[in-house]
């Protein structure tokens, strides 16, 4: 009967992989370890396959059916607002031994998970697991208040083996992007006035030097503008995704 439940597991995880394969973009890449799949969900959500893992990043609700995705091995949130931070997704995704790792704003929401501040590294189901920040320096509230204060956000940097990849959470293009080095892959926050502009995207991607660009979380922002803002820069590769 344990044999049978099993199965029937492993059949239902690849049949909702299978249906988020038909119904959003995706892309693969390979790695020393085995491939890691994108499914590009929309706004700042992703899912990212590799292994035997799946991982959750800022799930919501709004953008697709988690009834019918496969459940998180990991699930990484960025932020509290409730465009990052969907209590009722995170539900869905969760199982037993599902590692949640958030913000500690977040975590006053949600009563559980393990919080990582900035420069916080994890290893994490044999994964490791950088948080850096993500904060606002121009844009702010009627206030004077940053809409993401320093210290409050993360960004992630998940290595896959011998890959990179940075997810930014919502900034700007802030002077600790200069620090990152070697990133594979990176997903930039592209809207305003939460984020950044094609230019600022542009200079950050500048400023470190991801071999792939991924601008997300983009609105009704002009991606063919940070195309040819980076038309000079061969050694990034900028792909547009339905991430708005």
């Amino acid at each position: 009967m344990l044999k049978l439940i099993l199965a029937l597991t492993a059949l239902f995880g690849l049949a909702s992989f299978a249906q988020a394969q038909t119904q959003y973009e995706q892309d693969t890449f390979s790695t020393a370890e085995g491939e890691l799949t994108i499914t590009f969900i929309g706004h700042g959500t992703l899912m990212l396959s590799f292994q035997d893992k799946i991982i959750h990043i800022d799930p919501w609700g709004n953008l697709a059916d988690y009834h019918k995705l496969p459940k998180a091995d990991i699930i990484l949130v960025t932020h509290e607002h409730t465009d990052h931070l969907d209590l009722k997704a995170i539900e869905l995704l969760s199982k037993g031994d599902t590692a949640l790792v958030l913000t500690e704003a977040c975590q006053k929401q949600l009563g559980t998970g393990l919080v990582m501040k900035n420069g916080d590294i994890q290893m994490i189901k044999n994964l490791r697991i950088k948080a850096v920040p993500a904060y606002n320096i121009q844009h702010k509230r009627d206030n004077g208040e940053p809409f993401h204060p320093k210290g409050s956000g993360n960004g992630y940097i998940i290595n896959f083996a011998d890959l990179a990849l940075y997810i930014a959470g919502d900034t700007e293009n802030i002077p600790e992007m200069a620090e990152l080095k070697d990133i594979d892959i990176a997903f930039l926050p592209m809207n305003l006035p939460y984020t950044m502009t094609p230019e600022m995207v542009a200079q950050a991607a500048k400023m470190f030097k991801p071999k792939i660009l991924y601008p997300y979380h983009f609105g009704n922002s002009d991606t063919g503008k940070l195309i040819k803002l980076m038309e000079d820069r061969k050694d990034i590769e900028v792909r547009i995704r339905k991430l708005s």
